[in-house]
């Protein structure tokens, strides 16, 4: 079988259209919250000093789903248009670490944790936030109606378990001192209770008299959300475009742009209007990144980014409530790390992320305080097919009938059945033969099938049998804790993996009777866990990727970090 470098297939997919602009922007591996992190660039500053006025025009790669409230959203998408207009409770530094915003606390044991708003803080219909707007929130994820996927970040609150199930009716673990403090206490002390319980308020006088199960479709969700944020939507038209005014009365000072136009543009389109000045700020796929940086009117700004990329193995079901690992196709470990040698993973990330991604060997991005050195873990899996056709003899898969492609230890057809999520993005299904290639390469005959990623992640929850190997991705926030993608019980544990060992790190990692306040013993079982992982391969880590954002040259004060930009309110625009 023949090899076709993926590296000319990529450059024969520049000769198909003018750009690959013709792909989506950023890939929606998940979202997280946090504020701006280390490793900051920093949009050029003018002498004169911040200058007050203009509309901004900031690119959609696809249109919002219209979830415009924090507590319901799913789409990273929805959350871009979020951020104009809400603020958290609490942000982080740029070493990851929480640090008050609205909202200061204080613990002696990390269960009982007393928090201390701001006074004067004001939601955008002119109600001041109070302590039971928090309140009002954690009920609603909590309660029995909520369709959200944020009961997680409540339900370790003492209580809040007996309000889901309808045996309260009260949170026992909210307790109210007045309008400005309260005190919250968990189930039981965790080293991660701050940066996993859930710190977005939501306006009770805005949902006054909505019941929880008709706010998803309210027009307190769809058509007129407010926030506390630095802008207010003033406009929505679906599919097209959100328009944002100044909020005059920002708890952190009033803006300097008068004006924040969102459009919906498809990105085929984006490199023109950036040219153009027709636009001021877009994220960008990497494959656009050398059109890009030959704007002149335009500046990149670039950082490391806190997603990875993987190629993950169904093992087992999902029965409702836990995994059972009772999928037997790909129990074999030597077959996983064949597998995972015969990927040249570095070929890969350059062809496909256009010199913004390197190969990861395991499921933390390089930029997270938690990630294992490479010379701390057991397998590097740098490209070596010799080795991968080694494995897969020692483990029986071979070619018993003569055709070029391996049978199972059984003797029987065996077929590597690859899933990838469709996009109009013309680099996902390349990327994805390119995969199938290289375990062809060593005898593995592949099948790829395209589906469409509104369906993907669904199928995934839901254990879909079609789906045995999928590509996947993670971005992984402030609080590296990774239980809800990898314990036994987590639903978002795609590959079904269930060990002990796997457990029983995670678990240790959050006991403050054994790590205490210690962050480094903390980040040694993290690391252990890498090694777990690398060696056992329930899952391919492939790669990671820079963030990255084009911005015009006209636009001032925009940082981006680790996690993301600083807030829009110390943006301003270059007046002529």
């Amino acid at each position: 079988m023949k090899k076709k470098s993926i590296l000319l297939m990529a450059a024969l997919m520049l000769v198909m259209s003018m750009f690959l602009a013709a792909c989506s922007g950023k890939e929606k591996t998940g979202t997280n919250d946090s504020g701006k992190g280390k490793d900051t660039e920093k949009q050029g500053e003018s002498a004169s000093g911040p200058q007050d006025g203009g509309t901004m025009v900031y690119a959609l790669d696809s249109a919002p789903k219209g979830l415009f409230n924090i507590n319901f959203y799913k789409d990273a998408v929805d959350s871009e248009v979020i951020d104009f207009f809400d603020d958290g409770l609490i942000t982080y530094d740029d070493q990851l670490k929480p640090i008050p915003k609205i909202a200061s606390w204080e613990t002696d044991d990390n269960k009982v944790f007393k928090f201390t708003f701001k006074k004067g803080v004001k939601w955008h219909n002119g109600e001041e936030l109070t302590v039971d707007d928090w309140i009002f929130a954690i009920e609603t994820l909590a309660d029995k109606d909520y369709e959200g996927p944020r009961y997680e970040n409540v339900k370790t609150i003492e209580g809040a378990a007996a309000y889901h199930d309808g045996k309260a009716k009260e949170i026992s673990g909210l307790k109210k001192i007045d309008d400005y403090n309260i005190e919250i206490t968990f189930d039981k002390a965790r080293v991660n209770n701050l940066e996993n319980v859930w710190t977005y308020p939501m306006s009770r006088k805005e949902f006054e008299g909505v019941a929880v199960k008709d706010m998803l479709e309210s027009p307190q969700v769809r058509q007129n959300p407010v926030g506390t944020g630095p802008f207010k939507i003033n406009k929505i038209v679906p599919g097209e475009s959100i328009e944002f005014v100044r909020n005059d009365d920002y708890w952190q000072g009033k803006p300097h742009i008068e004006k924040i136009i969102l459009k919906v543009i498809d990105p085929s389109l984006v490199i023109g209007e950036l040219k153009n000045s027709q636009l001021d700020m877009t994220s960008f796929h990497p494959s656009n990144y050398e059109e890009v940086q030959k704007l002149d009117n335009v500046e990149i700004l670039k950082a490391p980014g806190l997603s990875y990329y993987y190629v993950g193995f169904r093992m087992g079901t999902w029965d409702g409530s836990k995994n059972i690992m009772n999928y037997d196709k790909y129990q074999d470990k030597k077959l996983r790390q064949a597998m995972a040698y015969a990927m040249n993973r570095e070929e890969w990330t350059k062809a496909f992320f256009f010199g913004l991604g390197k190969p990861v060997n395991r499921p933390v991005p390089t930029a997270h305080w938690i990630s294992a050195d490479n010379s701390d873990l057991p397998n590097q899996y740098e490209y070596d097919p010799e080795k991968a056709r080694q494995l897969l003899d020692e483990a029986g898969y071979k070619d018993v009938d003569g055709d070029g492609f391996r049978e199972d230890p059984k003797g029987k057809k065996f077929v590597v059945n690859f899933s990838h999520y469709a996009t109009d993005n013309p680099t996902f299904e390349a990327r994805a033969k390119a995969l199938t290639q290289y375990w062809e390469d060593v005898g593995l005959k592949s099948s790829l099938k395209m589906i469409d990623s509104n369906l993907y992640y669904d199928m995934l929850e839901k254990a879909d049998k079609s789906m045995e190997v999928f590509f996947g991705g993670w971005s992984t926030g402030a609080d590296p804790d990774p239980s809800a993608t990898w314990t036994s019980d987590a639903l978002w544990n795609f590959p079904r993996w269930v060990n002990k060992d796997n457990d029983q790190l995670l678990a240790d990692a959050l006991d403050v009777s054994i790590v205490g306040t210690d962050q480094e013993k903390r980040k040694q079982l993290y690391v252990d866990w890498q090694k777990l992982v690398n060696e056992e391969v329930p899952m391919i880590p492939v790669g990671e990727v820079d963030e990255v954002y084009a911005a015009s040259k006209r636009l001032k004060g925009l940082t981006l970090g680790v996690n993301g930009t600083n807030s829009s309110h110390e943006w301003w625009l270059e007046q002529k």
